[in-house]
């Protein structure tokens, strides 16, 4: 019997496990076996590699040829194990030499004629690969620079079957990335653009200071889609860690990285009829990342809150306290990292002038409250900083080339980089980076001077907060606190975050 090897990966969420894919030519008759718990995808792969195989000019053997993935026992799915399939095959008959292809990870779909294509994941692929100590890998030549975003691996690209043989020899016919080609850079939308509206610049900049989660409610037409938009803006460029971290989940959802790591922070902005699986994650056999993942150390965004459906709004839950999203399935229990910032924009009604001074609202009460209580009362207490957006100061609105803008996003975010240093240096030691990361024990420890505690227990025994919104005023407390320069929260800081918090009263739901 003769047997060769080959290294593929199998993904299970952004964790990779390397795949010794096995090939063994035995008596018997001319018949392909794909054992090791394949999907349906991959079961199919002994069909396509063997047209393609034929497709490229090379002979496919004609006897019992039995193909292993191990471990049998991890559940495999995708396409991208074709290509260390057809390695152990030309290895295992001889065509090419067993040693390149028993110590390279290969990644990559075939077609019938023999070509290489693109597949996703190819990111964490890598990074699985390298933590296991192979060295070496082998992708479609359209994703080398993905896969040279790895340090430590040596890649080798392959355009089609001919490509792969002569890599197997040790000939490599391209390793290195092609140029990028230019790419104008995306203009992020300015703060500037958003004329009045203190109150809520001033809140986004706190909510980007300390990565708190924020609600825009009022009327139509007020600036709150504006503002949300331009959060991403005012936040920090991703460190290295970080943007390997959320690359790696792009990756993948089949994002093109040539141009390299993911830097700026994501934004997200699914539509309200989105599903559940859509927003947080879902699919058959192994979840898929939903778009609290894409938003991972980034924004997610959802416009007209109430017309989510209320399970999307209640599965958002568990990711807002915990920073990650478990998905249980029949193959595999995946969890996909979920530190995002929520920023959610409402009307107050299903008109959206309930409340409007001068506007005449067309619902009636039980419309006003059921609108109100599609967004439930566990979400909303789950939303750091609470902000009535409204029609006053739109004067500045009028045609003037005099009138004064308000501060660029640069501006900005300079602030919010200097507080975020802040905090960093007082959370030193802890596994913690930003303000609302911090749980309510440590918070504890620096509980605010007595002439402020008294502010918390009155709102307390009144029933204006929650247990947890006393944690949450006191993370707003110190974010502005860092923005202002305090070392220690003031009863002015306390005071400024009891309104963040408190002007959520939306439509008569305590927030």
């Amino acid at each position: 019997m003769s047997t060769a090897s080959a290294w593929s990966v199998a993904l299970i969420g952004v964790r990779g496990t390397p795949v010794e894919v096995e090939a063994a030519l035995g008596s018997g008759l001319p018949r392909t076996v794909l054992v090791g718990l394949p999907d349906a995808a991959l079961y199919e792969a002994r069909d396509r590699c063997r047209a393609a195989v034929a497709g490229a000019g090379l002979p496919w053997p004609d006897r019992l040829l039995t193909i292993n993935l191990t471990p049998a026992s991890l559940p495999k799915a995708g396409s991208h194990y074709d290509l260390a399939i057809v390695a152990a095959v030309l290895a295992c008959s001889e065509l090419v030499p067993r040693a390149v292809a028993s110590s390279s990870v290969l990644l990559g779909e075939l077609g019938l004629d023999g070509r290489v294509r693109a597949v996703r994941g190819v990111l964490p692929a890598l990074v699985a690969a390298r933590s296991a100590g192979i060295e070496r890998a082998i992708v479609p030549a359209e994703q080398i620079g993905e896969a040279e975003l790895v340090t430590g691996v040596t890649v080798w690209g392959v355009r089609d079957l001919a490509d792969l043989v002569e890599v197997l020899h040790g000939r490599p016919t391209l390793n290195e990335a092609a140029p990028p080609a230019a790419v104008e850079p995306v203009a992020q939308p300015d703060l500037a653009d958003v004329l009045g509206q203190e109150q809520a610049r001033w809140a986004l900049e706190v909510a980007a200071g300390g990565g708190h989660h924020i609600f825009f409610h009022g009327p139509p037409g007020t600036g709150k889609t504006m503002l949300a938009q331009r959060l991403p803006g005012l936040l920090p460029s991703l460190d290295d860690e970080r943007a390997l971290e959320v690359s790696a989940i792009h990756s993948l959802a089949g994002e093109d990285l040539a141009g390299g790591l993911v830097r700026r922070p994501p934004f997200a902005d699914p539509h309200h009829n989105a599903t559940v699986a859509a927003v947080v994650g879902g699919g058959a056999r192994v979840a898929r990342p939903g778009a609290v993942s894409l938003a991972h150390w980034g924004v997610l965004f959802l416009d007209e809150a109430p017309e989510f459906s209320p399970r999307v709004l209640d599965a958002l839950r568990t990711p807002l306290e915990s920073g990650r999203i478990t998905i249980a399935r029949s193959a595999a229990t995946v969890t996909y990292p979920a530190r995002f910032q929520l920023v959610l924009a409402a009307n107050p009604c299903p008109c959206g002038t309930y409340g409007t001074p001068g506007a005449e609202c067309r619902c009636t009460p039980m419309a006003v409250r059921r609108y109100a209580q599609r967004l439930s009362g566990p979400v909303l207490d789950r939303i750091d900083i609470h902000v009535r957006v409204t029609g006053e100061g739109t004067a500045r609105l009028a045609p003037n080339p005099g009138a004064q803008q308000g501060e660029e996003s640069a501006r900005v975010r300079e602030r919010v980089v200097e507080a975020r240093a802040r905090q960093r240096e007082r959370l030193a030691g802890t596994p913690w980076t930003l303000n609302a990361h911090v749980p309510g024990s440590h918070l504890r420890h620096r509980l605010p001077p007595a002439q402020g505690a008294e502010l918390i227990d009155h709102a307390l025994a009144r029933g204006l907060i929650s247990a947890r919104g006393i944690d949450k005023i006191l993370r707003i407390a110190w974010t502005i606190a860092d923005l202002v320069g305090h070392d220690r929260i003031l009863r002015d800081d306390l005071t400024a975050a009891m309104g963040l918090r408190r002007d959520g009263a939306w439509a008569g739901v305590a927030a």
